[in-house]
């Protein structure tokens, strides 16, 4: 396994990461959490150190799962959590409605509101330690920006929560070039990117944490698995699984992008690595991408993931794969 230093904060993480939204079962139809448990121990068997979750993912379900699978390993776990979205009181910014499956269209018994006050950040951090069965989170990312706190107030929150030894460091999400300048330092930034999703190359945002010294966590590497090559066309997604109604899981989207990947298949042949590898390796061969967030549902799924954490693909790869889509 490749390893990275995380921005300037002396914490060293696993080029592979294991990202826990889809063991919180929210959006992605539900979570076997037997299976969940598994698959994180999988993930540090086979050399990944960092884990990223979240409090709203299953309303604290994937924070309490990470912290049942990482007790008595700690010692072996960069633990990154975030904090901003709240769904038990109506304070900071509207984002959007939900239910127990995830986002609705319609109003619902919960309602996501966006909360950056030092006050809620306080009392969420306090909740996720305890979801997590530690005493310390080593990152903590603000996960959505909210517009109605300023985030001056925000940083100071989290400067005083770093004091106090409740996190080693922190970082943001989901930013605007604009907010993130704001943040002055932050260890990182966690962003969307992918062979389909490469906004934050051409917004600036990239460059900038390269320049400062930010740190880059790249999810949604296989595009919810659009990206693995395993996807069959006719395949049904259920209730509550995020997939169903987007357009890229339509039947003609699937074949499409099956088809592009097969075209990367020698890449992957010569470095005895499946399609989805070698798409992880080629995220994290962008410059400025520290590490790559990987979802993983149970043990296989979190090896495959951890396998590709050592393959150095060469640069004329690394432009093949790159230029592939669309062609």
């Amino acid at each position: 396994m490749f390893f990275r230093k995380l921005g300037n904060s002396g914490i060293e993480i696993s080029a592979v990461g294991f990202g826990a939204w889809a063991i919180g079962g929210w959006m992605w139809g539900g979570t076997d959490e037997e299976k969940s448990v598994e698959a994180i121990h999988a993930a540090l068997d086979h050399g990944i150190t960092l884990i990223d979750t979240a409090p709203v993912y299953g309303y604290g379900r994937s924070e309490e799962i990470v912290g049942r699978a990482t007790e008595g390993r700690r010692g072996q776990v960069v633990l990154a959590t975030k904090c901003g979205l709240i769904w038990d009181r109506e304070e900071g910014t509207f984002h959007f409605h939900a239910d127990e499956h995830g986002a609705t269209m319609r109003p619902s018994a919960k309602r996501i509101y966006k909360n950056l006050r030092p006050a809620s950040i306080r009392q969420e951090v306090d909740r996720s330690l305890r979801r997590l069965r530690t005493d310390y989170i080593d990152l903590l990312q603000t996960h959505w920006q909210d517009p109605s706190t300023p985030i001056e107030e925000t940083v100071a929150a989290l400067e005083q929560l770093k004091a106090e030894g409740k996190i080693r460091a922190f970082g943001a999400s989901n930013c605007k070039l604009e907010e993130l300048r704001a943040y002055g330092q932050p260890a990182s930034d966690q962003e969307k990117f992918s062979l389909l999703d490469r906004a934050i190359q051409q917004n600036g945002i990239l460059d900038w944490c390269r320049e400062k010294n930010v740190g880059v966590l790249a999810y949604s590497p296989l595009a919810n698995g659009l990206l693995t090559g395993k996807l069959k066309p006719d395949r049904q997604f259920g209730p509550g699984d995020l997939r169903r109604a987007n357009p890229r899981f339509r039947r003609e989207n699937i074949e499409r992008t099956n088809a592009m990947l097969d075209g990367l298949r020698p890449i992957a042949e010569r470095h005895g690595a499946t399609i989805a590898q070698e798409v992880i390796a080629w995220t994290y061969s962008q410059p400025g991408i520290t590490c790559v967030l990987c979802g993983a549902r149970d043990a296989p799924q979190a090896v495959e993931n951890a396998g590709a954490g050592h393959i150095a693909l060469t640069a004329e790869e690394i432009e093949a794969i790159g230029t592939s889509v669309g062609a």
